[in-house]
């Protein structure tokens, strides 16, 4: 049966680490080939905390933007990353502890952030991988509750 279970946690990491791979680099609004990759980083990067968090924020609480585009924005990004909180310390016994997972999460999103600046393919913010680091200390804590039962 265990090894059953861990088949099964197997393909659905797999399916994930897909589907956010689509999500993070595939599904991005655009490619902007014709600009120059200075421009493009002012265009697309944010660097200051909670500028967009708060800016989503005041557009919940005074309706200036449809509720859908926020709400997406910010609970999709915290749930982008809450599975990794589930699956690594699963897989990896070196991430079982906090420390080891979130500085290891840490690079990672930030390699992603990185990734899509670099390619095009997305924004570099800051609040992205605030949200980002939530959704998967979440997930983690989740796995810590859900492992404790056992």
């Amino acid at each position: 049966m265990r090894k059953i279970i861990r088949l099964i946690m197997g393909i659905s990491f797999l399916f994930y680490l897909c589907t956010l791979t689509g999500l993070l680099f595939f599904m991005s609004r655009g490619f902007w080939a014709d600009i120059p990759l200075m421009e493009y980083m002012k265009l697309s990067s944010n660097f200051v905390p909670f500028k967009t968090i708060n800016g989503y924020l005041m557009a919940i609480s005074n309706r200036s933007m449809n509720l859908i585009i926020p709400i997406k924005n910010l609970a999709g990004n915290v749930a982008a990353f809450l599975p990794m909180g589930i699956f690594l310390p699963y897989f990896f016994r070196r991430l079982e502890r906090l420390k080891s997972f979130a500085i290891t999460m840490t690079v990672m999103i930030l390699c992603v952030e990185v990734l899509q600046l670099v390619t095009r393919r997305g924004s570099m913010d800051i609040d992205d991988f605030i949200l980002n680091i939530i959704g998967a200390l979440l997930g983690f804590g989740l796995w810590k509750v859900l492992a404790s039962q056992k």
